[in-house]
């Protein structure tokens, strides 16, 4: 696998409006994509779907979608990773604005590059992304005993 190729496509959407995509690639994962974004839940959730060697991995949160098309031998950790960069980056350049009345690709231009740049990013800085994500796990873990022991009391 080369490192480059782990990160595929990725797009940013209101509710199956695509506002922002990016890939380097030809190929029917961005159909595929668009597919499983229209069979998603509404709710704020995360989901990963393997197809044909590659994950299609979905962050829904407050009626935005943002997903990446990677490699499965990456794993759920970089994609993820990626998922809450670009929403945190997307949330802070236009929430409340903006997005809530974009049309179909009008974010591409502004929004495209910064899809490709953390891709570029999280690709670059895999183990640092891992270690922080094995962290947050151990985090999320011990909240959740925390949270068992004080509903014991």
């Amino acid at each position: 696998m080369g490192k480059q190729t782990a990160l595929i496509y990725a797009f940013v959407a209101r509710g199956s409006v695509i506002l922002a995509e990016h890939t380097d690639f030809s190929g029917n994962f961005n159909a595929i994509a668009l597919q499983c974004l229209q069979k998603l839940p509404a709710s704020n959730n995360k989901f990963t779907y393997n197809c044909d060697g590659h994950t299609f991995n979905y962050l829904v949160d407050n009626g935005f979608t943002y997903c990446v098309v990677a490699e499965e031998s990456v794993g759920r950790q970089i994609p993820m990773a990626y998922l809450e960069r670009i929403k945190d980056d997307f949330v802070g350049k236009y929430g409340g604005g903006k997005a809530n009345t974009a049309t179909h690709n009008s974010l591409n231009k502004e929004f495209g590059s910064k899809l490709k740049e953390h891709m570029i990013y999280c690709v670059d800085h895999s183990d640092e992304i891992s270690k922080i994500a094995k962290v947050k796990a151990q985090v999320s873990e011990v909240k959740g005993v925390m949270m068992e022991n004080i509903d014991k009391i």
